[in-house]
């Protein structure tokens, strides 16, 4: 029994257009389809704005039908110039090959995949496209394309009239990727694609080329970009993306992210970003909008987010990151759990011998690079700011010692409430 996934995304504001307005919702309803969005690997991870065509499958599958998740590890090599002012650089085999299984593991956090009724599919376009010589693809293909439709599209158009023009390499992703939306309905019975508002003539090529080669009805949708109110990216951060890999950016940063969003982005971002039904997000933004200061929307909006990108254990992980970073005692965590936590704090690093031997306090400071002299080291003990794994030290000629280990081999310093360091045994 499917469920109606339109009025969903509608409640949610996830749509931005679709190809069949009046009737996509009762075709949608009449049995399960198949869906699919395609995710170029031009890196080994997704990042934030990937979640926006992750969290619609997903709803997709919810409400009964099957998601198709399409790697492009073809189209990667060439790099969709939608939305670009640049082409973008091709990438060697060996790299798009690793950020294809990279970007499996991620999308497998979203979505249940497996063979039977409703399970999702991973593919890779890859495994068709490589197989068409030039040839076949201009003879089998090729010829159902009128140029004219193609020089209409804005993803074409735009880039005709900047300086270097547009590469025939650019010009025929939108070939390629009309070609996979015709494959999968050929191959896996898919009938509808879905991605950002940027895609929209990809996606509707495809549905050209559909009706061209095989006289059918294909649909698509496109969802809003995931921007804040000022219009600008939502995603980006300091020191670039917001990933969703953990190796990039640590489940603590990730939740941090979400835990800052303005007040204005809240009910956006419940809606958009997580599972919770309709009555659940109107009394959080309730709540929320009671008492603002205690940012209680942006702290639900981060746990949910960080438990489907970073699952239970990452939530736990940030949970008690930012319980440390205000102040919490640090115990009970390895070394992993530590660098995660504190991956981007300086540190300075000593041997088992200089430990047992004992490091001054003021040593450790100055080599991690967070004060400047002995004098301010010795001026933040006597204020009560200096602390040793989040206890407070009150001797001026402090040494840190092997008991002073809170892990394997790490001790965490800081200076006042957020200058924190760490001290590595080597």
């Amino acid at each position: 029994m499917v469920q109606d996934v339109i009025a969903e995304l509608r409640w949610r504001n996830q749509i931005h257009q679709t190809t069949d307005d009046e009737h996509l919702a009762a075709w949608l309803m009449e049995k399960p389809r198949t869906v699919y969005a395609g995710f170029d690997p031009t890196a080994d991870s997704l990042h934030v704005g990937h979640l926006m065509a992750l969290m619609i499958l997903r709803r997709f599958q919810k409400a009964g039908h099957r998601p198709i998740a399409l790697v492009g590890g073809a189209t990667g090599m060439i790099g969709d110039p939608s939305g670009k002012s640049e082409e973008r650089k091709q990438l060697a085999e060996d790299v798009l090959r690793h950020n294809v299984e990279c970007l499996k593991k991620q999308i497998s956090r979203f979505l249940v995949f497996g063979d039977g009724p409703g399970e999702a599919l991973l593919l890779n376009n890859y495994d068709w496209l490589h197989k068409k010589t030039f040839l076949d693809f201009l003879r089998e293909i090729g010829k159902f394309f009128p140029v004219n439709v193609m020089l209409s599209k804005d993803s074409v158009r735009t880039r005709l009239e900047r300086e270097n023009g547009l590469s025939y390499t650019e010009f025929s992703y939108m070939l390629l990727q009309a070609y996979d939306f015709v494959y999968q309905y050929q191959h896996y019975g898919c009938e509808m694609q879905v991605g950002g508002s940027d895609q929209w003539g990809n996606i509707t090529a495809g549905i050209d080329l559909a009706r061209r080669m095989e006289s059918v009805q294909l649909y698509g949708m496109t969802a809003p970009l995931l921007t804040k109110s000022d219009g600008t990216k939502m995603g980006k951060t300091e020191s670039g993306a917001l990933w969703l890999d953990a190796n990039r950016v640590s489940p603590y940063q990730f939740y941090q992210y979400w835990v800052n969003v303005e007040d204005a982005e809240v009910r956006k971002l419940l809606c958009l970003m997580t599972d919770l039904n309709q009555e659940e997000v109107g009394a959080i933004v309730q709540e929320h909008d009671a008492a603002p200061e205690k940012r209680l929307g942006q702290r639900r909006i981060a746990e949910e987010v960080t438990r489907l990108v970073h699952g239970e254990d990452g939530l736990k992980t940030a949970q008690r990151a930012t319980e440390i970073f205000f102040g919490a005692e640090i115990r009970d965590l390895d070394d992993a759990a530590l660098q995660s936590i504190f991956a981007d704090v300086p540190s300075a690093t000593f041997s088992r011998t200089e430990l047992e031997a004992g490091i001054p306090l003021a040593t450790a400071l100055l080599q991690a690079g967070v004060v400047s002299s002995k004098g301010d080291v010795r001026r933040a003990i006597q204020q009560g700011g200096m602390y040793v794994n989040n206890h407070r030290v009150s001797e001026l000629e402090f040494c840190l010692k092997p008991e002073h280990l809170v892990s394997e081999s790490t001790i965490v310093l800081r200076v006042g409430k957020k200058k924190y360091s760490l001290v590595r045994i080597s």
